[in-house]
């Protein structure tokens, strides 16, 4: 559980007692490439942390295969919506490659925030920085040329051009392979 020490350096304020009753409900486990850690329909019911590994979030609309977000190394990801509000998912989570994982279901989180409040604090914190990656993106791509989007990517995220494909790249970024292909030939 080498990954959650660095996870709890992120959080300083977090108790060894507390560290530990998280671990305690923490389940591990190694998928391949493909695997649904969630499927559309369905309610989330664990949040996950990539330990190792990666993940894309994505929903099909109109047989379209639209991403719309990635995990990498040491992140956590979950169908927020559907894990917050128990109703389900629009979304699938799918890794890109083999992964270890680790789970912890909703109910025995919720029971972490009654007896180790400070944990609830570090859990608002994840959330935040959550919603303000949806926003960024969510500006990203309504204002920025295609171009501009393709270098942000580059320069933000550039371990997410080596993991995922051309085509989910493409469809993160809303714009086609075609028009990917070409602004990666000019740079």
């Amino acid at each position: 559980m080498e990954n959650f020490s660095n996870l709890f350096s992120k959080f300083p304020t977090i108790s060894n007692k507390a560290k530990q009753a998280f671990a305690s409900h923490l389940e591990e486990f190694e998928v391949e490439k493909g695997f649904l850690l969630e499927r559309e329909g369905q309610i989330s019911k664990h949040l996950y942390f990539v330990a190792q590994g990666s993940a894309r979030s994505y929903y099909i609309r109109e047989s379209r295969d639209i991403t719309v977000s990635f995990t990498l190394d040491e992140e956590f990801v979950t169908a927020m919506h559907s894990f917050i509000t128990r109703k389900p998912s629009y979304e699938n989570i799918e890794t890109m490659e083999k992964s270890r994982i680790y789970k912890i279901s909703y109910d025995n989180l919720q029971a972490s925030f009654i007896d180790f409040p400070e944990l609830e604090r570090a859990y608002r914190m994840i959330l935040e920085r959550y919603y303000i990656v949806l926003e960024e993106h969510q500006i990203f791509n309504k204002f920025k040329t295609a171009r501009e989007r393709y270098l942000e990517l580059m320069q933000y995220r550039p371990k997410v051009i080596h993991r995922a494909s051309v085509g989910q790249i493409a469809s993160f970024l809303d714009m086609t392979i075609e028009t990917l292909s070409r602004i990666r030939a000019k740079i």
